[in-house]
């Protein structure tokens, strides 16, 4: 059974947050909202959490994992940015974009995409979600909680734990959150493409 953590979504209680950090810490998959909809995460090293994930999303080796993480400084730990890219980024973030560039090496071998050797990287604008992330200190290892065979996202705590209570440790409920998912660019290239067009404006990267 998922543990259901209720935590305020403007200021989020401090003894909260500590306790899904430590659930997550202790090898925790959670499903925890964010400024676009609900994503499932654990932490950075989790690779029975990794294969979890795979598992409930059925995916492949070409699927592009999201380090979401707290700042700019963090997310430059872990991909390579140039001053160009820094610019486009810098521009969005905090928000609903998640952006594919190339990965350092802080980042484990099996979350990059196979071929391109890419992750995905993104800094949310959810009071929860930045609470969770200053606590860990560390990036969360995320995916959107897109079901196999569902067109949307799940946007519901109950609806959740509904369907995922045995699958996952911890759901985490901080009222409504968006219901699209984030808006991908791959800035890996000469050009930015859009992947997916979602909650965060695309015209600036066409």
């Amino acid at each position: 059974m998922a543990r259901f953590i209720d935590i305020h979504p403007v200021n989020p209680q401090p003894r909260a947050i500590s306790q899904v950090v430590a659930m997550i810490r202790d090898g925790a998959l959670i499903a925890y909202p964010t400024d676009s909809c609900y994503a499932l995460g654990c932490q950075l090293g989790n690779r029975d959490g990794l294969d979890r994930i795979k598992t409930i999303r059925k995916l492949d080796d070409r699927h592009h994992f999201t380090l979401i993480c707290s700042d700019f400084a963090q997310l430059g730990q872990f991909v390579q940015v140039d001053n160009a890219v820094f610019r486009q980024i810098k521009a969005s973030t905090p928000g609903p974009y998640t952006f594919i560039l190339p990965a350092t090496r802080e980042v484990p071998k099996r979350l990059l995409h196979a071929k391109k050797k890419t992750v995905g990287v993104r800094i949310p604008e959810h009071a929860v979600t930045q609470a969770i992330l200053a606590e860990l200190g560390e990036p969360l290892l995320s995916t959107t909680l897109t079901l196999p065979g569902d067109e949307e996202p799940l946007t519901q705590a109950w609806e959740i734990q509904e369907r995922l209570e045995h699958q996952i440790d911890a759901i985490v409920d901080a009222g409504e959150c968006g219901m699209e998912p984030t808006t991908v660019v791959d800035l890996s290239g000469d050009e930015p493409e859009i992947l997916r067009r979602g909650a965060g404006d695309p015209s600036r990267f066409e």
